[in-house]
């Protein structure tokens, strides 16, 4: 089973290019964001609880990400992997998701972060911010923040993998398709492996 989760800063394509390495190697999107917002309109008992957090302005905790997440590996037996979006974001979560794949006789296999310097970042998102009609897109000072933020709230999850050897950059600034082919030589390296 092949369990990814791509790292990558506002502006460096990390959502096209989860959408492509979604399409090629056939694995599952977990968008904790998507799984908060279907579980709290279809009212499953964590989708009422993670409302209730969020009504208070509250951080939705842990577990209850947690126990969503494993509701979707229960859909999924026998799928041929997945890709985590925006999960985890600290150091605790990956404790937290590292035991719940453990206990599906799974791991994360590999967490693949795309490097983009931070004048690129902020150029694509002042281009973006043109059409998205996004504000956070459109003022460079709330960008290089946002960057910053990012940074700050990712360098744990980054050492927790680079810890045990599951931690790996890959250069993000050049074409969608130069991005994709080194995202995509990174993991068929893995899928060689687990062949």
């Amino acid at each position: 089973m092949l369990n990814l989760i791509l790292f990558g800063p506002p502006g460096s394509g990390k959502g096209t290019q989860s959408q492509l390495v979604i399409e090629k190697y056939g694995l599952i999107h977990i968008s904790t964001g998507e799984l908060l917002r279907n579980e709290i309109s279809i009212g499953t008992p964590l989708g009422q609880e993670a409302e209730q957090f969020i009504q208070k302005g509250q951080l939705v905790p842990d577990e209850v990400v947690i126990g969503m997440l494993s509701t979707v590996l229960e859909k999924h037996p026998r799928s041929k992997g997945y890709i985590f979006d925006g999960f985890p974001r600290t150091a605790a979560q990956s404790e937290a998701l590292d035991k719940l794949l453990s206990l599906r006789k799974t791991a994360i296999t590999k967490v693949l972060s795309l490097e983009v310097p931070e004048d690129e970042l902020v150029r694509r998102l002042l281009e973006r911010g043109k059409t998205s009609g996004r504000v956070d897109d459109a003022n460079e000072e709330i960008i290089r923040a946002r960057i910053v933020e990012y940074h700050n709230k990712t360098v744990p999850v980054a050492d927790h993998y680079a810890r045990v050897g599951k931690f790996k950059k890959v250069k993000g600034d050049g074409t969608i398709e130069e991005t994709f082919e080194l995202l995509c030589n990174e993991i068929d390296s893995l899928v060689a492996v687990e062949a």
